[in-house]
Protein backbone atom coordinates (compact mmCIF):
# COMPACT_ATOMS: atom_id res chain seq x y z
CA UNK A 1 0.00 0.00 0.00
CA UNK A 2 1.47 3.75 -0.92
CA UNK A 3 1.75 6.12 0.99
CA UNK A 4 -0.72 8.21 -0.34
CA UNK A 5 -3.72 5.47 0.03
CA UNK A 6 -2.14 4.38 3.44
CA UNK A 7 -3.14 8.51 5.34
CA UNK A 8 -6.75 8.67 3.02
CA UNK A 9 -7.47 5.44 4.73
CA UNK A 10 -6.40 6.63 8.01
CA UNK A 11 -8.33 10.09 7.36
CA UNK A 12 -11.40 8.49 6.27
CA UNK A 13 -11.73 6.40 9.33
CA UNK A 14 -11.23 9.10 11.65
CA UNK A 15 -13.49 11.42 10.23
CA UNK A 16 -16.31 8.45 9.31
CA UNK A 17 -18.29 8.56 12.57
CA UNK A 18 -17.78 12.60 12.19
CA UNK A 19 -18.93 12.65 9.02
CA UNK A 20 -21.98 10.03 10.31
CA UNK A 21 -22.81 12.45 12.99
CA UNK A 22 -23.17 15.76 10.48
CA UNK A 23 -25.22 13.44 8.26
CA UNK A 24 -27.30 12.47 11.47
CA UNK A 25 -27.63 16.52 12.02
CA UNK A 26 -29.05 16.58 8.40
CA UNK A 27 -31.17 14.00 8.35
CA UNK A 28 -32.71 15.62 11.39
CA UNK A 29 -32.66 19.21 9.66
CA UNK A 30 -34.78 17.73 6.82
CA UNK A 31 -37.20 15.78 8.44
CA UNK A 32 -38.86 18.77 10.60
CA UNK A 33 -42.41 19.91 9.70
CA UNK A 34 -42.01 23.31 8.84
CA UNK A 35 -45.88 23.97 8.56
CA UNK A 36 -46.56 27.33 10.95
CA UNK A 37 -47.20 26.01 13.85
CA UNK A 38 -43.97 23.87 14.18
CA UNK A 39 -40.16 24.92 14.65
CA UNK A 40 -40.04 28.14 12.83
CA UNK A 41 -38.72 31.13 13.72
CA UNK A 42 -40.97 34.16 14.08
CA UNK A 43 -38.80 36.67 12.78
CA UNK A 44 -37.16 35.04 10.28
CA UNK A 45 -39.37 32.24 9.23
CA UNK A 46 -36.80 30.28 9.16
CA UNK A 47 -36.21 26.73 9.90
CA UNK A 48 -34.60 26.12 13.36
CA UNK A 49 -32.15 23.35 13.90
CA UNK A 50 -32.86 20.95 16.87
CA UNK A 51 -29.73 21.78 19.51
CA UNK A 52 -28.16 18.87 21.74
CA UNK A 53 -30.43 20.41 24.50
CA UNK A 54 -33.67 20.14 22.82
CA UNK A 55 -35.37 16.98 24.60
CA UNK A 56 -38.02 16.89 21.94
CA UNK A 57 -35.27 15.69 19.72
CA UNK A 58 -34.05 12.20 19.76
CA UNK A 59 -30.88 10.85 21.17
CA UNK A 60 -28.83 10.45 17.68
CA UNK A 61 -30.16 13.82 16.83
CA UNK A 62 -29.28 14.92 19.91
CA UNK A 63 -25.92 13.83 19.70
CA UNK A 64 -25.26 15.17 16.04
CA UNK A 65 -25.99 18.64 16.90
CA UNK A 66 -23.71 18.44 19.74
CA UNK A 67 -20.95 17.94 17.70
CA UNK A 68 -22.48 20.69 15.41
CA UNK A 69 -22.54 23.31 18.01
CA UNK A 70 -18.98 22.22 19.19
CA UNK A 71 -17.49 22.83 15.59
CA UNK A 72 -18.64 26.31 16.76
CA UNK A 73 -16.27 29.23 17.64
CA UNK A 74 -16.52 29.66 21.12
CA UNK A 75 -18.39 32.10 23.00
CA UNK A 76 -15.19 35.21 23.56
CA UNK A 77 -18.01 36.23 26.30
CA UNK A 78 -18.53 33.23 28.34
CA UNK A 79 -17.61 33.87 32.05
CA UNK A 80 -14.63 31.73 33.35
CA UNK A 81 -15.23 29.41 35.96
CA UNK A 82 -14.05 30.10 39.30
CA UNK A 83 -10.55 28.80 40.58
CA UNK A 84 -8.11 29.54 43.53
CA UNK A 85 -5.13 28.54 41.55
CA UNK A 86 -2.84 30.45 39.43
CA UNK A 87 -4.07 31.49 36.12
CA UNK A 88 -3.72 28.67 33.09
CA UNK A 89 -0.16 29.71 31.71
CA UNK A 90 -1.15 28.01 28.60
CA UNK A 91 -3.46 28.00 25.79
CA UNK A 92 -5.46 24.88 25.10
CA UNK A 93 -6.59 24.22 22.50
CA UNK A 94 -4.10 24.13 21.06
CA UNK A 95 -1.76 23.12 23.44
CA UNK A 96 -3.65 19.31 24.63
CA UNK A 97 -3.44 20.60 28.71
CA UNK A 98 -3.90 24.57 29.75
CA UNK A 99 -1.77 23.70 32.86
CA UNK A 100 1.74 22.92 33.99
CA UNK A 101 2.07 19.09 33.95
CA UNK A 102 0.86 17.22 37.71
CA UNK A 103 0.41 13.68 37.53
CA UNK A 104 -2.20 12.20 40.37
CA UNK A 105 -5.06 14.65 40.24
CA UNK A 106 -7.56 15.28 37.43
CA UNK A 107 -6.09 19.03 37.58
CA UNK A 108 -3.74 20.78 39.83
CA UNK A 109 -6.01 21.49 43.23
CA UNK A 110 -8.15 24.22 42.59
CA UNK A 111 -8.38 24.53 39.25
CA UNK A 112 -11.50 23.65 38.04
CA UNK A 113 -12.69 20.82 35.65
CA UNK A 114 -15.34 21.47 32.99
CA UNK A 115 -18.31 19.37 33.26
CA UNK A 116 -20.19 17.97 30.28
CA UNK A 117 -18.10 19.23 27.53
CA UNK A 118 -18.20 16.57 25.26
CA UNK A 119 -20.95 15.21 22.86
CA UNK A 120 -22.24 12.21 24.70
CA UNK A 121 -22.84 13.28 28.06
CA UNK A 122 -24.67 16.35 26.30
CA UNK A 123 -27.07 14.50 24.37
CA UNK A 124 -28.05 12.31 27.41
CA UNK A 125 -28.93 15.61 29.51
CA UNK A 126 -32.85 15.08 28.62
CA UNK A 127 -32.88 11.35 29.78
CA UNK A 128 -33.30 10.24 33.27
CA UNK A 129 -29.82 8.61 33.46
CA UNK A 130 -28.40 11.90 32.40
CA UNK A 131 -30.35 14.03 34.49
CA UNK A 132 -29.01 11.50 37.77
CA UNK A 133 -25.82 11.97 35.99
CA UNK A 134 -25.59 15.79 35.97
CA UNK A 135 -27.08 15.88 39.59
CA UNK A 136 -23.87 13.84 40.78
CA UNK A 137 -21.86 15.55 38.80
CA UNK A 138 -20.77 11.96 36.84
CA UNK A 139 -19.60 12.11 33.53
CA UNK A 140 -19.10 9.62 30.42
CA UNK A 141 -16.79 10.47 27.89
CA UNK A 142 -13.95 8.77 25.39
CA UNK A 143 -12.51 8.96 21.60
CA UNK A 144 -11.51 6.84 18.98
CA UNK A 145 -8.10 6.91 17.75
CA UNK A 146 -6.54 5.50 14.24
CA UNK A 147 -3.36 6.23 12.64
CA UNK A 148 -1.56 5.60 9.99
CA UNK A 149 2.73 5.50 9.47
CA UNK A 150 5.12 5.33 6.09
CA UNK A 151 8.33 3.88 7.18
CA UNK A 152 11.70 2.96 6.50
CA UNK A 153 12.02 0.02 8.63
CA UNK A 154 10.00 -3.38 7.30
CA UNK A 155 9.31 -5.57 10.51
CA UNK A 156 9.02 -3.00 13.49
CA UNK A 157 9.33 0.22 14.45
CA UNK A 158 10.24 -0.43 17.61
CA UNK A 159 11.74 1.78 19.94
CA UNK A 160 9.39 4.01 18.12
CA UNK A 161 6.14 3.95 20.22
CA UNK A 162 2.90 3.45 20.02
CA UNK A 163 2.77 2.75 16.16
CA UNK A 164 4.95 -0.18 16.37
CA UNK A 165 4.01 -1.94 13.03
CA UNK A 166 5.38 -0.26 10.04
CA UNK A 167 3.70 1.06 6.87
CA UNK A 168 0.25 0.12 7.89
CA UNK A 169 -2.88 1.70 8.99
CA UNK A 170 -3.25 0.89 12.84
CA UNK A 171 -6.24 0.56 15.63
CA UNK A 172 -4.63 2.85 18.33
CA UNK A 173 -7.37 3.49 21.17
CA UNK A 174 -10.64 3.31 21.71
CA UNK A 175 -10.68 4.35 25.57
CA UNK A 176 -14.23 4.93 27.60
CA UNK A 177 -13.75 7.28 30.58
CA UNK A 178 -16.84 7.24 33.23
CA UNK A 179 -15.69 9.82 36.28
CA UNK A 180 -16.85 12.08 38.83
CA UNK A 181 -14.06 14.85 39.80
CA UNK A 182 -13.47 16.34 43.19
CA UNK A 183 -14.17 19.76 43.35
CA UNK A 184 -10.66 21.14 44.41
CA UNK A 185 -11.82 24.84 44.01
CA UNK A 186 -14.21 25.08 47.10
CA UNK A 187 -12.38 24.80 51.11
CA UNK A 188 -15.62 24.38 52.64
CA UNK A 189 -16.19 20.19 52.82
CA UNK A 190 -14.99 17.19 51.79
CA UNK A 191 -15.77 15.92 48.35
CA UNK A 192 -14.68 12.89 45.80
CA UNK A 193 -14.40 11.40 43.15
CA UNK A 194 -13.31 8.46 41.13
CA UNK A 195 -12.22 7.53 37.40
CA UNK A 196 -12.73 4.07 35.44
CA UNK A 197 -10.91 4.47 32.13
CA UNK A 198 -10.79 1.49 29.81
CA UNK A 199 -8.50 1.07 26.57
CA UNK A 200 -8.98 -1.13 23.54
CA UNK A 201 -6.67 -1.21 21.04
CA UNK A 202 -3.13 -2.05 19.79
CA UNK A 203 -1.45 0.15 22.43
CA UNK A 204 -2.81 -1.80 25.62
CA UNK A 205 1.15 -3.67 24.40
CA UNK A 206 2.74 -0.90 26.10
CA UNK A 207 -0.18 0.13 29.46
CA UNK A 208 -0.46 -3.29 30.43
CA UNK A 209 -0.31 -4.00 34.22
CA UNK A 210 0.87 -7.82 35.18
CA UNK A 211 -2.09 -9.03 37.43
CA UNK A 212 -4.73 -7.09 35.36
CA UNK A 213 -6.01 -8.82 32.22
CA UNK A 214 -2.16 -9.15 31.51
CA UNK A 215 -2.06 -12.93 30.05
CA UNK A 216 -3.82 -11.41 26.88
CA UNK A 217 -0.22 -9.42 26.43
CA UNK A 218 2.39 -11.81 28.64
CA UNK A 219 0.76 -15.37 27.72
CA UNK A 220 0.63 -14.91 23.81
CA UNK A 221 3.98 -15.12 22.24
CA UNK A 222 4.20 -13.52 18.68
CA UNK A 223 7.78 -14.30 17.03
CA UNK A 224 6.23 -12.90 13.79
CA UNK A 225 5.03 -9.64 14.88
CA UNK A 226 6.84 -6.76 16.51
CA UNK A 227 5.30 -7.02 19.94
CA UNK A 228 4.64 -10.39 21.95
CA UNK A 229 0.86 -10.41 22.65
CA UNK A 230 -2.28 -10.85 20.77
CA UNK A 231 -2.74 -7.83 18.15
CA UNK A 232 -5.72 -6.06 20.08
CA UNK A 233 -6.21 -6.31 23.55
CA UNK A 234 -8.25 -4.42 26.29
CA UNK A 235 -6.68 -2.43 29.81
CA UNK A 236 -8.45 -0.86 32.31
CA UNK A 237 -6.22 1.57 32.42
CA UNK A 238 -7.29 3.55 35.08
CA UNK A 239 -9.70 2.86 38.74
CA UNK A 240 -9.02 4.78 41.19
CA UNK A 241 -10.78 6.18 44.49
CA UNK A 242 -10.30 10.19 45.27
CA UNK A 243 -10.75 11.66 48.44
CA UNK A 244 -9.77 15.62 48.67
CA UNK A 245 -9.61 16.93 52.25
CA UNK A 246 -9.36 20.79 52.12
CA UNK A 247 -8.35 21.09 55.56
CA UNK A 248 -5.09 19.40 55.11
CA UNK A 249 -2.50 22.37 54.19
CA UNK A 250 -4.23 23.97 51.37
CA UNK A 251 -6.25 21.15 49.92
CA UNK A 252 -5.23 17.41 50.33
CA UNK A 253 -5.91 14.46 47.28
CA UNK A 254 -5.92 10.83 48.41
CA UNK A 255 -5.81 8.77 45.81
CA UNK A 256 -6.66 4.96 46.18
CA UNK A 257 -6.42 2.71 42.95
CA UNK A 258 -4.60 2.37 39.89
CA UNK A 259 -2.78 5.70 38.14
CA UNK A 260 -0.51 7.27 35.65
CA UNK A 261 3.05 7.55 36.62
CA UNK A 262 3.04 10.71 37.56
CA UNK A 263 5.82 12.75 35.83
CA UNK A 264 6.49 12.48 32.28
CA UNK A 265 5.24 15.13 29.78
CA UNK A 266 3.75 12.50 27.43
CA UNK A 267 0.81 10.27 28.83
CA UNK A 268 -0.69 7.00 27.83
CA UNK A 269 -3.91 8.62 26.26
CA UNK A 270 -3.29 10.07 22.97
CA UNK A 271 -5.03 13.56 23.52
CA UNK A 272 -2.91 13.91 26.57
CA UNK A 273 0.05 14.31 24.22
CA UNK A 274 1.84 16.62 21.57
CA UNK A 275 2.77 14.41 19.28
CA UNK A 276 1.89 11.59 17.57
CA UNK A 277 4.81 9.19 18.54
CA UNK A 278 6.65 8.81 22.18
CA UNK A 279 10.16 9.55 23.03
CA UNK A 280 12.50 6.50 23.47
CA UNK A 281 12.74 7.64 27.07
CA UNK A 282 8.67 7.63 27.57
CA UNK A 283 8.89 4.23 25.45
CA UNK A 284 11.04 2.14 28.07
CA UNK A 285 9.44 4.14 31.63
CA UNK A 286 6.95 3.24 34.24
CA UNK A 287 3.77 3.63 32.66
CA UNK A 288 1.04 2.83 35.81
CA UNK A 289 1.65 2.30 39.56
CA UNK A 290 -0.93 0.71 42.07
CA UNK A 291 -1.41 1.86 45.76
CA UNK A 292 -2.18 5.40 47.85
CA UNK A 293 -0.84 8.11 46.68
CA UNK A 294 -1.70 11.91 48.38
CA UNK A 295 -1.38 14.76 46.85
CA UNK A 296 -1.05 18.40 48.85
CA UNK A 297 -0.87 21.80 47.89
CA UNK A 298 1.18 23.82 50.28
CA UNK A 299 0.11 26.72 48.42
CA UNK A 300 -0.14 28.15 45.62
CA UNK A 301 3.45 27.61 43.94
CA UNK A 302 4.22 24.39 45.92
CA UNK A 303 2.71 21.03 45.75
CA UNK A 304 4.09 17.79 47.33
CA UNK A 305 3.43 13.91 46.46
CA UNK A 306 3.63 10.99 48.58
CA UNK A 307 2.59 7.61 48.04
CA UNK A 308 3.11 3.99 48.50
CA UNK A 309 2.48 1.18 45.73
CA UNK A 310 3.47 -2.07 44.28
CA UNK A 311 6.38 -1.25 42.03
CA UNK A 312 6.09 -0.12 38.78
CA UNK A 313 3.24 -1.45 36.10
CA UNK A 314 2.70 -4.60 38.95
CA UNK A 315 -0.73 -4.81 40.27
CA UNK A 316 -0.41 -5.02 44.32
CA UNK A 317 -2.09 -8.65 44.52
CA UNK A 318 0.28 -10.04 41.88
CA UNK A 319 3.45 -12.01 43.58
CA UNK A 320 6.02 -9.96 41.64
CA UNK A 321 4.59 -7.20 43.74
CA UNK A 322 7.52 -4.89 45.23
CA UNK A 323 6.36 -2.25 48.34
CA UNK A 324 7.83 1.04 46.49
CA UNK A 325 7.81 4.52 47.54
CA UNK A 326 7.03 7.36 45.47
CA UNK A 327 7.63 11.20 45.95
CA UNK A 328 7.20 14.27 43.78
CA UNK A 329 7.49 17.89 44.75
CA UNK A 330 6.11 20.51 42.08
CA UNK A 331 7.42 24.54 42.06
CA UNK A 332 5.87 27.29 40.16
CA UNK A 333 7.39 30.54 39.64
CA UNK A 334 5.70 33.25 41.32
CA UNK A 335 5.26 34.99 36.80
CA UNK A 336 4.01 31.52 36.33
CA UNK A 337 6.59 30.95 33.64
CA UNK A 338 8.56 28.07 35.17
CA UNK A 339 7.71 24.84 36.52
CA UNK A 340 10.49 22.23 38.26
CA UNK A 341 8.91 18.79 39.07
CA UNK A 342 11.38 16.32 40.63
CA UNK A 343 10.37 12.84 41.24
CA UNK A 344 11.55 9.81 42.57
CA UNK A 345 9.61 7.68 40.42
CA UNK A 346 10.27 4.56 42.46
CA UNK A 347 12.43 3.11 44.51
CA UNK A 348 12.90 0.01 46.90
CA UNK A 349 15.41 -2.39 48.22
CA UNK A 350 14.22 -5.17 45.91
CA UNK A 351 16.18 -6.66 43.05
CA UNK A 352 14.94 -6.65 39.99
CA UNK A 353 11.15 -8.02 38.99
CA UNK A 354 8.89 -7.68 36.39
CA UNK A 355 10.13 -4.32 35.31
CA UNK A 356 10.69 -2.92 39.17
CA UNK A 357 13.06 -0.10 37.94
CA UNK A 358 15.20 2.29 40.68
CA UNK A 359 14.33 5.56 38.53
CA UNK A 360 14.84 9.50 39.75
CA UNK A 361 13.43 11.81 37.07
CA UNK A 362 13.18 15.93 36.52
CA UNK A 363 10.94 17.89 34.69
CA UNK A 364 11.44 21.38 33.86
CA UNK A 365 8.77 23.59 31.92
CA UNK A 366 9.87 27.22 30.77
CA UNK A 367 6.94 29.15 29.13
CA UNK A 368 8.53 32.35 26.70
CA UNK A 369 5.21 34.08 25.97
CA UNK A 370 1.70 32.83 26.59
CA UNK A 371 2.29 31.05 22.32
CA UNK A 372 5.49 29.68 23.02
CA UNK A 373 6.79 27.39 25.64
CA UNK A 374 9.41 23.97 26.04
CA UNK A 375 9.23 21.29 28.55
CA UNK A 376 12.51 19.45 29.25
CA UNK A 377 12.42 16.11 31.05
CA UNK A 378 15.75 13.68 32.05
CA UNK A 379 15.88 10.70 34.18
CA UNK A 380 18.15 8.53 35.80
CA UNK A 381 16.37 4.32 35.97
CA UNK A 382 18.49 1.35 36.70
CA UNK A 383 17.49 -2.31 37.89
CA UNK A 384 19.27 -4.64 40.51
CA UNK A 385 20.66 -8.01 39.85
CA UNK A 386 18.84 -8.61 36.54
CA UNK A 387 19.84 -11.98 35.27
CA UNK A 388 21.76 -12.22 32.15
CA UNK A 389 23.38 -8.65 32.91
CA UNK A 390 26.20 -9.12 35.50
CA UNK A 391 29.85 -9.44 34.07
CA UNK A 392 31.55 -11.59 31.04
CA UNK A 393 28.57 -11.20 28.80
CA UNK A 394 28.88 -11.29 24.71
CA UNK A 395 30.03 -7.94 23.73
CA UNK A 396 27.24 -5.94 22.35
CA UNK A 397 24.36 -8.98 22.88
CA UNK A 398 22.15 -7.52 25.80
CA UNK A 399 21.23 -10.21 28.34
CA UNK A 400 24.10 -12.86 27.48
CA UNK A 401 25.85 -13.05 30.56
CA UNK A 402 25.30 -16.11 32.90
CA UNK A 403 25.60 -13.66 35.64
CA UNK A 404 23.07 -11.14 37.38
CA UNK A 405 24.15 -7.58 37.54
CA UNK A 406 22.86 -4.06 37.49
CA UNK A 407 22.18 -2.68 34.22
CA UNK A 408 21.00 1.34 33.44
CA UNK A 409 19.96 4.05 31.62
CA UNK A 410 19.31 7.54 30.98
CA UNK A 411 17.99 10.06 29.12
CA UNK A 412 16.91 13.44 27.67
CA UNK A 413 14.12 14.86 25.63
CA UNK A 414 13.00 18.57 25.07
CA UNK A 415 9.86 19.60 23.41
CA UNK A 416 9.36 23.02 21.81
CA UNK A 417 5.95 24.28 21.36
CA UNK A 418 4.40 26.86 19.09
CA UNK A 419 0.96 28.02 19.33
CA UNK A 420 0.25 29.49 15.57
CA UNK A 421 -3.30 30.27 15.96
CA UNK A 422 -6.21 28.84 18.08
CA UNK A 423 -6.82 25.74 15.89
CA UNK A 424 -2.92 25.11 15.38
CA UNK A 425 0.13 24.10 17.23
CA UNK A 426 3.74 22.83 16.37
CA UNK A 427 5.74 20.73 18.26
CA UNK A 428 9.43 19.82 17.80
CA UNK A 429 11.26 17.35 20.26
CA UNK A 430 14.22 16.56 20.33
CA UNK A 431 16.35 13.40 22.73
CA UNK A 432 19.36 11.58 23.73
CA UNK A 433 19.37 8.16 25.10
CA UNK A 434 21.84 6.02 26.39
CA UNK A 435 20.71 2.37 27.44
CA UNK A 436 23.86 1.60 28.38
CA UNK A 437 23.42 -2.60 28.76
CA UNK A 438 20.27 -2.93 25.99
CA UNK A 439 17.77 -3.95 28.97
CA UNK A 440 15.51 -1.52 28.06
CA UNK A 441 15.28 -1.45 24.41
CA UNK A 442 17.15 -4.57 23.38
CA UNK A 443 20.61 -2.67 22.09
CA UNK A 444 23.31 -1.26 24.51
CA UNK A 445 23.22 1.82 22.17
CA UNK A 446 22.93 5.66 22.18
CA UNK A 447 20.40 6.84 20.12
CA UNK A 448 19.36 10.29 19.44
CA UNK A 449 15.75 10.90 17.88
CA UNK A 450 14.16 14.24 16.32
CA UNK A 451 10.60 14.46 15.76
CA UNK A 452 8.38 17.26 14.15
CA UNK A 453 4.21 17.53 14.38
CA UNK A 454 1.39 19.71 14.00
CA UNK A 455 -2.05 19.15 15.48
CA UNK A 456 -4.80 21.09 14.07
CA UNK A 457 -8.00 21.13 15.76
CA UNK A 458 -11.15 20.80 13.61
CA UNK A 459 -13.59 21.32 16.37
CA UNK A 460 -13.03 20.28 20.08
CA UNK A 461 -14.22 17.33 19.13
CA UNK A 462 -11.23 16.47 16.49
CA UNK A 463 -7.88 16.83 16.36
CA UNK A 464 -5.57 15.58 13.48
CA UNK A 465 -1.72 15.10 13.86
CA UNK A 466 0.81 14.88 11.45
CA UNK A 467 4.29 13.99 11.92
CA UNK A 468 7.93 12.90 10.68
CA UNK A 469 10.38 11.53 12.75
CA UNK A 470 14.34 10.28 12.39
CA UNK A 471 16.10 8.72 14.38
CA UNK A 472 19.65 7.29 15.17
CA UNK A 473 21.45 4.49 16.94
CA UNK A 474 24.88 5.01 17.40
CA UNK A 475 27.18 2.13 18.26
CA UNK A 476 24.81 -0.97 17.14
CA UNK A 477 22.28 -1.12 14.19
CA UNK A 478 19.32 -0.83 16.54
CA UNK A 479 16.16 -0.12 14.39
CA UNK A 480 14.22 -2.73 12.27
CA UNK A 481 15.09 -5.97 14.75
CA UNK A 482 18.72 -5.30 14.11
CA UNK A 483 19.38 -4.43 10.52
CA UNK A 484 19.70 -0.78 10.62
CA UNK A 485 20.79 2.29 12.28
CA UNK A 486 18.88 4.67 11.20
CA UNK A 487 14.62 5.16 10.90
CA UNK A 488 12.73 7.63 9.44
CA UNK A 489 8.85 7.62 9.52
CA UNK A 490 6.30 10.02 8.54
CA UNK A 491 2.70 9.34 10.54
CA UNK A 492 -0.62 10.80 10.75
CA UNK A 493 -3.69 10.22 13.89
CA UNK A 494 -6.97 11.22 14.08
CA UNK A 495 -8.89 12.28 17.45
CA UNK A 496 -12.70 12.08 17.71
CA UNK A 497 -13.73 12.62 20.88
CA UNK A 498 -17.27 11.73 22.13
Amino acid sequence: MNSKKVLSLALLIALAPFGQAMASTGDAATSVDVSPANDLDPATHSVQTPSSTDCSQGFLSRFAAAYREDAQPADPNAQAPARRAMDAPLDSPPFPNSEWQLGGVPAPIGVPVAYGQYPLQKALSCTKLGSWMQRNRIEINGWVNPSANVSSSSFTNFPLSYATRPNRVEFDQLVTNITRVEDTVQTDHVDWGFNISNLYGYDYHYTTMKGVFSNQLLNNPAPSQPLNGKIYGDDPMLFYFDLYIPSVAEGMVVRVGRWLSLPDIEAQFSPQNYLVTHSILYTVDPYTQMGVMTTTRLNSQWTLQVGINGSNDTAVWNSAARPTLQACVRWVSADNNDMLYPCVNNVNKSDYNYNNVQMYVMTWGHRFSQSVHMQTEAYRMYGRNIPGYGPGGTPGVAGSSALPGEAGEFGIVNYLNFELNSSNMLTFRNEFYNDEKGQRTGYATRYSSHTLGMTHWVSTDLEIRPEIRYEHSYDVNAYDAGKKNYQAVALIDAILHY
